[in-house]
Parts: structure tokens; sequence; C-alpha cells
């Protein structure tokens, strides 16, 4: 981002819009009303209620990482109690734990983005800079 660009978060958007419900429900974090994404991850130039563009947006790996730290815990934490308790054959493990990594990593992801994309609205997160002071004192 250019520092004598314009900042791209209108310093009047509506606060009435809570990030937590525009996040978790994949709408604008501006207005609460436009879709966020075009697809399943790639999200929407802009905002079709509001004009909001989503250039600033930059959720990177942040979504997954969580995402991936909580599937892990879970999926591990599962199989071992039923490895413990049952012993069942290595099968029932592949049927069983398959379509829970499925579950808990890709259906959670589009909501985590979408959330981390409007907390970074909501609280004017940008990518850092370093400004030099002139030392003239």
């Amino acid at each position: 981002m250019n520092p004598t660009s314009p900042d791209p978060i209108a310093p009047d958007a509506p606060s009435g819009v809570s990030p937590f419900v525009a996040g978790l429900t994949c709408r604008c974090p501006r207005c609460g009303k436009g879709k966020l994404f075009a697809s399943m991850l790639s999200l929407a130039p802009r905002c079709e209620t509001c004009g909001l563009d989503y250039a600033f947006t930059d959720a990177g790996d942040g979504p997954a990482v969580f995402i991936i730290l909580f599937a892990g815990f879970a999926v591990v934490a599962c199989a071992l109690i039923v490895e413990v308790k049952y012993q069942p054959p290595f099968w029932v493990h592949a049927a069983l734990w398959g379509p829970l990594i499925f579950a808990t990593t890709l259906l959670p992801l589009r909501p985590a983005k979408s959330l981390l994309i409007a907390l970074q609205y909501h609280h004017r997160a940008a990518e850092g800079r370093l400004v030099k002071k002139d030392r003239h004192d």
C-alpha cells in the first residue's frame, strides 16, 4: 500500500455492523449485506451493495493455521480415545477420521477467512510501515 494513497478503509464506515456477525455470515465488513466471496475462497472484487473495494484484505494463511491447529487437536484426541478404549482395526480409523478431518478443516475455512477479513477491516489493520524521522533535534 502506498503511504500517500487514501485509506481504503473508509473513516465513515458504519459502526453498527458487528465484525463477528459480518465475518461468520461471509458478508461485507462495512455494510453487512453484500457477499464477500465470489467462489469458495476467492474474494469478490468489491461489495455489490456498498461498493467497498476488497483490495485491502490480506487474510494470508492465518485462517488455515488456526483451523489446522484446532482440527489436529480434535482429531488426534478423538483417535487416541477410540484407540485406547475400543482398539478397532485400522480400516475403522480410516473410515472415522477421514470424514472428520474433512469436516473440521474445509467446512470452517470460509467463515474463518471471512472473520479475519472483517476483523482486519474493523480494526483498520494494514501492512506495517517504517517511518523514517529526521534527526535534526
